[in-house]
């Protein structure tokens, strides 16, 4: 069964120094490392910044609206994810609370991919 694993967590209020990205970024390799051993990634990827963000709404009477950033004000952004393939919920609880992300006190919101059968 496929999840995928939404990495959220606070926009940094102060630059990161480079050994703290260095060793953030080390905990996410062998992360990468550890997924794609188990054979359970499909696919992963960090986002850029909010601040690159762009929203398209298309209202009732078709007007398409675009504006930029996110579309709601927040304190957490999603700032990247994993697409896993695996047995159940518990084995992608598992894989999500092994996310670097999770243990910095980010939240990985765990959800499953919903599949449809093509007519």
């Amino acid at each position: 069964m496929k999840y995928m694993l939404l990495i959220y967590g606070a926009q940094p209020s102060e630059p990161q120094s480079e050994e703290s990205i260095q060793a953030e970024m080390n905990e996410y390799w062998a992360y990468e490392k550890a997924v794609a051993d188990a054979g359970v990634k499909l696919g992963s990827d960090a986002l850029q910044g909010t601040e690159t963000a762009t929203t398209v709404q298309v209202r009732d009477d078709g007007e398409r609206v675009i504006t930029d950033g996110p579309f709601a004000e927040t304190r957490e952004i999603l700032g990247g994810y994993y697409l896993l393939d695996v047995p159940d919920l518990d084995a992608a609880l598992e894989w999500a609370a092994r996310c670097p992300g999770a243990l910095h006190g980010n939240k990985i919101e765990v959800r499953p991919v919903l599949e449809f059968e093509a007519p």
